[in-house]
C-alpha cells in the first residue's frame, strides 16, 4: 500500500520503520529535514520536501506531530491531494474536539479522519508493541487495521470520531494517579530505611503491581529520568483532560494535582524529564 507518513519523531521514526519493513511504500516529511533523511538511511522509503508531496496518492496518511493546531493546519493542506477514498491516520494527541472537526472535513472531500492516539510510549514504538485506541468510520477503521498492525500488539475501535482521543484521556487520567502513588511510595519505603529492591520483590507480585512499578521503580529510586515520555508532553495531555472534564462535568481532582506537581517538575528544569520524575520533587531523609 502507498503510505504518507508525516512526523518522524521518537515515536515517529520506528512507527514508519515498521511500515517498511512490512513491504509498504512509504514516503515521509519531517520539519526538521535532518531527521527524514536520517529515516530514509535507515529504511529506505522516499524522503519529501513538503507534507503535500508526501501525501500526494497515497491511500493512508498517518499523522504522528505535535498538537492541535499541528493536525488542523497539515488536515487542510493534504486532504485534496489524498488518493479518492483515502484515510488519515492521526496518531497525535488532540482534543476530542479537533478529531470530530476533522472527520468532518475528510467526510466531505470523500476521505476518512480517524483520531487514533497511542500508548505505549518509545519502547513500543521501537518493538512494534503499542496499543491504538481508535475513532471515527467502523469501515474506515476495518481498512486500517492491518496496516497498524505493523506496529502494533492491540488496536481497538472506541466509537465515532473523537472516541479515541477520549480514551486516551482515560489512560493518561490512569498513568498520573500510578505514577505519583509509586513515586511517594519509593519515597516513604527510603525515608523507613527499607531495602528497595526487597519491597519490590514483594509488592510487585500482588495488588500493587503495574507496567510503571515493573518499568519505573529501580529508576526511580536510583534518581533516573531519561526514558520516553516527557514531562511537556505529559502537560500538554493532562491540559486536553482537564479542558474536557470541565466540559462534561467530570470531577478530576487528582490529575489536577499532579498536572500542578509537573509544573514544578518543569520549574526544576525537568521539561524533558520522563513522567516518573514526579519523585524527584519528594526529598529523601536518608
Amino acid at each position: 500500500m502507498q503510505i504518507g507518513f508525516i512526523g518522524l519523531g521518537v515515536m515517529g521514526h520506528p512507527m514508519a520503520g515498521h511500515l517498511a519493513k512490512a513491504g509498504h511504500a512509504v514516503q515521509v516529511f519531517n520539519r526538521s529535514l535532518d531527521k527524514a533523511k536520517a529515516w530514509g538511511a535507515d529504511h529506505g522509503g522516499t524522503v519529501h520536501n513538503s507534507a503535500v508531496q508526501a501525501a500526494e496518492g497515497c491511500e493512508i496518511v498517518v499523522l504522528c506531530v505535535g498538537n492541535d493546531d499541528d493536525v488542523r493546519g497539515l488536515v487542510a493542506d493534504i486532504l485534496p491531494v489524498m488518493a479518492k477514498g483515502a484515510i488519515i491516520v492521526d496518531h497525535t494527541t488532540t482534543s476530542a474536539k479537533l478529531a470530530k472537526a476533522m472527520a468532518i472535513s475528510a467526510a466531505e472531500l470523500g476521505r476518512s479522519f480517524l483520531d487514533a492516539p497511542v500508548s505505549g510510549g518509545q519502547a513500543g514504538a521501537v518493538n512494534g508493541a503499542l496499543t491504538i485506541m481508535i475513532g471515527g468510520d467502523q469501515a474506515a477503521y476495518e481498512r486500517a487495521v492491518p496496516v497498524l498492525s505493523a506496529y502494533a500488539k492491540a488496536i481497538r475501535h472506541m466509537g465515532e470520531a473523537g472516541s479515541g482521543q477520549l480514551a486516551k484521556m482515560v489512560n493518561q487520567i490512569c498513568i498520573a494517579g500510578v505514577v505519583q502513588g509509586l513515586a511517594e511510595a519509593v519515597h516513604f519505603a527510603k525515608n523507613a530505611g527499607l531495602d528497595t529492591d526487597a519491597v519490590l520483590a514483594a509488592i510487585s507480585q500482588g495488588a500493587a503491581q503495574s507496567w510503571q512499578m515493573d518499568n519505573r521503580w529501580k529508576t526511580m529510586v536510583e534518581g533516573q529520568f531519561e526514558f520516553g515520555f516527557a514531562v511537556d508532553w505529559m502537560r500538554k495531555d493532562l491540559g486536553l483532560v482537564l479542558d474536557e472534564a470541565r466540559a462534561n462535568g467530570s470531577q478530576l481532582a487528582l490529575a489536577a494535582l499532579v498536572d500542578q506537581f509537573y509544573a514544578e517538575i518543569q520549574a526544576m528544569g525537568g521539561n524533558r524529564w520522563d513522567t516518573s520524575s514526579l519523585a524527584a520533587r519528594l526529598k529523601s531523609s536518608s
